[in-house]
């Protein structure tokens, strides 16, 4: 009697396993078995002497001094040079757009914008400055702009919008009656006193307004 019900009890088994397709799992062999346990110890155990997870950890590192300077120098592009040299500024009112311009003034060009700068302030101390279209201006607050100067290829423009009133006049015409220039080349002698001369004169007549 038992034996019957032993069998009865393999053959449902084998029919059940059939109608499901699937073929009877087999067990591991016994080495297999021991080899993962002993991959597991390992890797439990080199956890336990770094206290760091075995897989590979990617972190993104921080930028370094090297990197962050070439960034800004990469973000900070030189101005842009229009024809003849002369720097390309946004238009802005005070001091900082007329500095970012001179700065940004070619070759022997900067020098001497320098020079002229700090020559107009000298003889000027109350002068008003601006950028517009891509030339510095100096002035007096609510009277107007007197002097002006612009990069050419081979020489600065210097620009006095009431020069025929100054004695003497400045050398250069204009097609306007009342404005006089003044072309400073490189290796020429430049005459600083008469230069502040003619930026005081011009400082104490009505302004161009613009």
């Amino acid at each position: 009697m038992t034996a019957k019900t032993s069998c009865t009890s393999a053959d449902a088994v084998v029919k059940k396993r059939a109608s499901a397709g699937k073929p009877a799992a087999k067990p591991a062999p016994a080495g297999q078995i021991a080899a993962q346990k002993g991959a597991t110890k390992k890797t439990a155990a080199k956890q336990a002497r770094t206290g760091k997870p075995t897989a590979r950890m990617v972190s993104a590192k921080p930028a370094g001094p090297a990197r962050t300077a070439a960034a800004r120098s990469i973000a900070a592009k030189a101005p842009v040079l229009l024809s003849g040299g002369n720097p390309q500024i946004a238009k802005g009112e005070g001091d900082a757009p007329v500095q970012a311009y001179i700065a940004a003034m070619p070759d022997w060009k900067r020098a001497l914008g320098q020079r002229l700068d700090a020559l107009i302030v000298e003889a000027v101390p109350n002068v008003h400055k601006a950028v517009k279209w891509n030339s510095p201006l100096y002035g007096i607050r609510g009277q107007g702009w007197f002097l002006s100067f612009h990069c050419f290829d081979r020489y600065i423009k210097l620009t006095f919008f009431r020069g025929a009133s100054l004695r003497p006049m400045p050398p250069e015409p204009s097609k306007t009656a009342h404005t006089r220039y003044l072309h400073v080349y490189e290796n020429e002698s430049f005459d600083e006193a008469q230069f502040v001369a003619w930026a005081k004169q011009a400082s104490r007549l009505p302004g161009e307004r613009m």
